[in-house]
């Protein structure tokens, strides 16, 4: 005969952001009322009592403060406001992407034109460029060449986007540069 043992799995406990009604454990508490007047600094058993009379709930919105403030208002509406927030800001959330553009120091005027044609569509859809050229041992001597590339590269973008002041650097054996879009005026 088999014996089977099943394994009873708990599910994670879901930890509320906000502390409500009676597990708010602080002495006294800094009340304000959903239409934003505020009781002051009261007892928590008077608080709890001012939120019940009003068919609302006690929740406490700031724990680190001294006294913690707490807020009478209805939990559930503001929890699902709360969290629709949260999801909005997400949303309009946009990531910024670095895109690389990489050069030489020989490229020749034809070459030029068209990277910077690349560089200026990721620039227009928001993105920052980063521009390189990478030094072998045969282009060593060409360094002022390599610096000056880039940075006509980025003269020839200055009227969408910035550098920031500053100019190419060589680090390692890679000469580079970060052109960023210029900020929006609204």
């Amino acid at each position: 005969m088999k014996i089977i043992k099943y394994a009873y799995i708990q599910k994670p406990v879901k930890k509320e952001k906000y502390l409500v009604n009676e597990n708010i454990k602080f002495p006294k508490v800094m009340v304000i009322l959903e239409n934003g007047q505020s009781l002051g600094t009261i007892d928590i058993d008077k608080a709890l009592d001012e939120a019940y009379k009003r068919d609302l709930d006690l929740v406490c919105v700031a724990p680190q403060a001294n006294p913690p403030v707490c807020k009478i208002l209805d939990y559930p509406k503001f929890k699902y406001d709360s969290l629709k927030k949260e999801k909005e800001a997400i949303k309009n959330q946009k990531t910024i992407e670095v895109k690389e553009v990489q050069l030489s120091p020989v490229i020749m005027e034809h070459d030029f034109n068209t990277k910077l044609s690349q560089a200026t569509k990721f620039i227009n859809q928001g993105n920052k460029v980063k521009v390189t050229i990478r030094m072998f041992r045969r282009y060593m001597p060409l360094l002022d060449q390599a610096i000056n590339n880039v940075n006509d590269f980025a003269e020839k973008l200055s009227e969408i986007s910035t550098t920031d002041g500053k100019k190419a650097v060589l680090d390692g054996n890679t000469v580079s540069l970060m052109i960023s879009p210029l900020k929006k005026k609204k």
